[in-house]
């Protein structure tokens, strides 16, 4: 696997509730049963590849950074978006971070309020 995508992964995997699972043979990570992150690197040419779903920050990135585009099969009309970077090119690591951040706090169940007594 390539050593940024594991970063990512491992980063994804440090925030509560999430899991790994391996659909199509990338890595989506969950969670509740809801896919917040797709990440695949390390064959066929290709360096780091992420998709997540930036609903506050997505149409920025779109517009700011040549390497991120809409995600394909209609998700980016929800606000997916996908960036790929080739062997030998770093990711920016900590950016994508941020879009883990964002696309975790987007999929993750709310916390229900408690009522209070009395």
């Amino acid at each position: 696997m390539h050593k940024d995508v594991q970063a990512l992964v491992d980063y994804a995997l440090s925030l509560p509730g999430a899991t790994e699972h391996h659909p199509w043979g990338d890595i989506a990570i969950k969670v509740k049963g809801k896919s917040f992150a797709f990440l695949s690197g390390g064959r066929s040419g290709t360096g780091c590849a992420i998709t997540a779903k930036l609903p506050e920050s997505g149409q920025a990135v779109l517009s700011v950074h040549e390497f991120a585009s809409p995600a394909g099969y209609n998700l980016g009309k929800s606000g997916w978006v996908f960036a790929e970077f080739p062997e030998g090119e770093d990711a920016p690591v900590e950016l994508l971070k941020g879009w883990i951040d964002e696309s975790y706090r987007a999929i993750a169940p709310k916390p229900k309020r408690v009522k209070k007594a009395g």
